[in-house]
């Protein structure tokens, strides 16, 4: 028997059901999915420090299980002090297994621990299906020792669905159990 994570197994159980009968799908082929989450990771202060790059890049793979890529600057900016082709931060794709690992951990460990938490906005949709969230501490995961890191830095955390419609992907990402803030409209 193979190991199969618990949202994986809740999507195919709960969530594949439940938006068949909210949206009228006819197939479960039709349901929206998750296809991958993309965590990336912006240094400011790389043009000085080229260690940053490096420390970033340790961050990203214990945060995400897999080995995070280092970013480069794709054209110069004399007033940055950037030229082309400089490290200047670190991104990482996880799909499948690693994904629902990854978004479980968010969900249930990391999100709780953000400081004033009342829930992340359900307006960054982008139109077609896709949801962006910005962390503004990455010690918000429990992976990172707060007295091991220089800064405390932030990152965009993008979720890529294969729904077409906003109201799709919320119905999908809720199942999940993202918190969204409750909109009194």
């Amino acid at each position: 028997m193979s190991y199969k994570p618990r949202l994986q197994e809740k999507y195919k159980t709960d969530i594949i059901p439940q938006l068949k009968e909210q949206f009228g799908y006819k197939s479960g082929m039709e349901v929206p999915k998750l296809l991958k989450i993309c965590i990336n990771q912006g240094v400011g202060g790389a043009t000085q420090d080229k260690k940053l790059v490096d420390q970033a890049l340790g961050q990203m793979t214990e945060i995400a299980g897999q080995k995070a890529v280092p970013t480069k600057a794709s054209k110069s900016v004399s007033n940055f002090k950037l030229r082309e082709g400089m490290y200047i931060g670190a991104r990482v794709t996880l799909r499948k297994t690693k994904m629902y690992e990854f978004l479980d951990r968010l969900v249930s460990v990391a999100l709780p621990r953000v400081r004033d938490f009342r829930g992340i906005n359900d307006k960054s949709f982008d139109g077609r299906g896709n949801y962006s969230l910005g962390i503004k501490e990455q010690i918000i995961f429990p992976e990172i020792n707060i007295d091991k890191i220089p800064a405390i830095t932030g990152m965009d955390i993008t979720f890529v669905t294969s729904a077409n419609t906003d109201a799709e992907a919320l119905a999908l990402l809720k199942g999940f159990g993202m918190p969204f803030k409750n909109q009194r409209n």
